[in-house]
């Protein structure tokens, strides 16, 4: 008797979490469902995926074969990305790659312009290594791992990865160092992106998302959306010396503001008008 009332109640729980998620309206359930799924796909093709990996251990042509699959993963948010620009991106070169960061989504956006890149690597805080099964197939990957509270630490891993780009690997990093939340603007970059530029004289590539007007945390909104990737002119460190890194930082900065500003009102201007965008994520 008992465990039939466990039964009944379990498929109560369970019509009202289906109900939840297929609602058009938003809702806080549906709203971490979507992310959960987006995160348990990442961990179940970590699990099949890194004893691939051990063949070739830390060869940044594993992340492209792993970005091939999971850039799929786009087709059941009904996502589009659209990437302007793609031959600066594709030329066989070294360079850094600097992009602006909002959300984690930005990885599965990474993964459905990857092919273009091709020989490409990442560099993620530490913290990420540590949530496996992804972490461990990350750095099997090639992703490069610096802890961020280690300043002496991080700036010589920097400087051994910059290595990679005379093999013309194009290294990729998130120069605000954290997720920006406000879709009006830029966080300040930090340095460390700009130095490892100078140091291997490599250019910088900017790479502007547009804002994702589709996500609200606070709102319980993700609806489909439609991402532009601006890929910008590279830019030269050649001749430039260590201090000249705070200036090259601003400059990336400002070019990169206007670009995201741009594609804001240009995104923000396709939206019906009583579409429930958002200006914070």
């Amino acid at each position: 008797m008992l465990n039939a009332v466990w039964n009944v109640l379990l498929v109560i729980i369970l019509i009202f979490f289906i109900k939840k998620i297929v609602q058009h309206t938003p809702n806080k359930i549906k709203f971490y469902f979507y992310f959960f799924i987006y995160y348990l796909a990442g961990s179940l093709l970590a699990c099949v995926i890194w004893p691939y990996f051990l063949l070739n251990p830390k060869n940044v042509k594993n992340a492209k074969a792993a970005a091939g699959i999971f850039k799929y993963v786009t087709r059941l948010y009904d996502l589009k990305w659209e990437l302007r620009n793609s031959e600066i991106l594709a030329e066989e070169r070294g360079a850094i790659i600097v992009s602006n960061h909002q959300s984690s989504l930005d990885v599965l956006g990474l993964f459905n312009i990857w092919n273009v890149v091709d020989k490409l690597t990442v560099i993620a805080k530490k913290e990420v290594f540590y949530v496996w099964p992804f972490g461990l197939a990350a750095y099997l990957a090639g992703v490069v791992f610096i802890d961020r509270r280690d300043t002496k630490g991080a700036y010589k891993q920097l400087r051994e990865t910059s290595e990679l780009m005379k093999k013309k690997t194009k290294i990729w990093l998130f120069p605000e160092g954290t997720r920006n939340k406000d879709f009006t603007k830029l966080l300040p970059f930090k340095k460390g992106a700009f130095s490892m530029a100078i140091i291997a004289q490599q250019p910088v590539i900017p790479v502007v998302f547009s804002p994702y007007y589709f996500i609200n945390k606070k709102k319980y909104i993700f609806n489909k959306g439609h991402v532009v990737i601006q890929c910008l002119d590279p830019i030269s460190t050649e001749g430039m010396t260590m201090d000249d890194v705070s200036r090259l930082t601003e400059k990336v900065h400002d070019v990169m503001e206007k670009a995201y500003k741009d594609l804001s009102k240009e995104v923000f201007s396709s939206l019906p008008s009583d579409y429930p965008h958002t200006l914070e994520g």
